[in-house]
């Protein structure tokens, strides 16, 4: 048994750090494509060795998607506000720096989130129908705290609703789009690379990315900290609760953690909150037979070993995930003296070129749209926060009963 899961904690981090490092690709994908030729990585791997590779690549590239976000500026669907901070730190010189608070508020949320799974797998089942109304609620009330405490509420309001709108329509028409490797939730990858990506690629400054050097992380404990609880206790809300992403948990993070004041706290508690749903996801799984992701849903149509070897895995590939990631952001230099202009436009042409592969002429128009909307926070001097509406609305709806 061992030996099986060691083997496919070993083909998931492979497989995790292709898809984490790959700018638009979520993990969903290599998912999709190893449930597409599931009879052939039975007979290669076992049902056991299987199981944890899909896991482990899950975990892995909550990890290793902290460098696109951080060099490229392109989010992944989970962490879509997370690339504003990170990207903004990599314009400053300071990549590194923040792939490695990225990957500190990963292995933080592996800590508390991995005991923390196995309390709510035991005593929360019982509470899941109140937990279901719920949502809607615990929503309102964190937009509506991020209204008050802006300058122009108005625009912010304007600007979620928009948004909403846009992400209600993308996902009632998802089916227009091709989705027969990756699911119907591959909308979500054009949506929020249009909202949170391309929209602030294209109006990014010209000249050269500066050079990047590595000072040290400059984030006290107590906020490393605060931020990591505040991180993985949104990411096992949102882990557990049905209807929500760690999209949902970004938006309501904001609201408690400024993302343009206090950036890497910000950029620390989201990427506890990423990791945290991961692990919260298979306990949701066993629990309640729940599936919470693409990649849960793929371990639902598996032979499983118990919730406890795939626990396994996925601390060993974090701890993995972790040695790469931080090996990986050693190259920042690199990048140092190229052209900004010229690597966002190849950025932006691999986005869309993605989009099209991954959701077709559908997926491009959501792009399209997307990018739209999330130019005018920009142009108003607005948080993009209020872009999370695309998301946060949708969620509310079925919260409500209303689809």
């Amino acid at each position: 048994m061992m030996i099986e899961i060691l083997l496919g904690v070993l083909a998931g981090v492979i497989l995790g750090t292709i898809s984490g490092i790959i700018p638009g690709v979520h993990a969903n994908t290599l998912a999709g494509v190893l449930v597409g030729l599931q009879a052939v990585f039975l007979a290669l791997l076992g049902p056991v060795a299987l199981a944890c590779t899909l896991f482990s690549a899950l975990i892995t590239h909550t990890f290793v998607d902290a460098i696109p976000s951080t060099f490229l500026g392109i989010p992944d669907a989970d962490t879509a506000l997370a690339v504003l901070p990170a990207h903004a730190l990599c314009l400053e010189g300071n990549g590194e720096e923040a792939v490695r608070i990225a990957v500190l508020g990963s292995a933080c949320a592996m800590v508390i989130a991995v005991p923390l799974s196995l309390v709510c797998f035991l005593l929360l089942p019982a509470l899941q129908p109140w937990f279901d109304w719920w949502i809607g609620i615990l929503l309102i009330a964190a937009v509506g705290w991020m209204l008050v405490t802006n300058d122009a509420p108005l625009w912010g309001l304007a600007i979620f609703l928009v948004s909403g709108i846009l992400g209600i329509f993308a996902l009632r028409y998802a089916f227009l789009g091709w989705h027969t490797l990756t699911g119907s939730n591959a909308i979500l990858m054009p949506l929020l690379c249009g909202l949170f990506g391309i929209s602030g690629l294209l109006t990014a400054s010209r000249g050269t990315i500066p050079e990047q050097q590595f000072r040290g992380i400059r984030i006290p404990d107590r906020m490393v900290a605060r931020s990591s609880v505040l991180g993985t206790a949104a990411g096992i809300a949102v882990g557990w609760l049905p209807g929500l992403s760690t999209a949902s948990a970004n938006g309501v993070l904001a609201s408690v953690i400024g993302y343009d004041r206090d950036r890497r706290a910000y950029l620390l508690a989201t990427n506890a909150a990423n990791t945290a749903n991961a692990f919260i996801g298979l306990a949701a799984l066993f629990a309640l037979e729940r599936m919470r992701n693409g990649v849960i849903a793929a371990l639902a149509e598996l032979p499983l070993p118990s919730m406890g070897d795939l626990m396994v895995a996925g601390v060993l590939a974090a701890c993995a995930a972790y040695l790469i990631t931080v090996w990986l952001s050693r190259s920042a230099h690199r990048i140092g003296r190229l052209d900004n202009l010229l690597l966002n436009h190849v950025v932006i042409a691999f986005v869309v070129g993605l989009s099209i592969l991954l959701t077709g002429p559908f997926g491009l128009l959501v792009l399209i749209l997307a990018t739209a909307v999330g130019f005018v926070p920009r142009l108003i001097n607005l948080p993009a926060v209020y872009c999370m509406g695309s998301i946060m609305i949708p969620v509310m709806l079925w919260s409500f009963g209303i689809t």
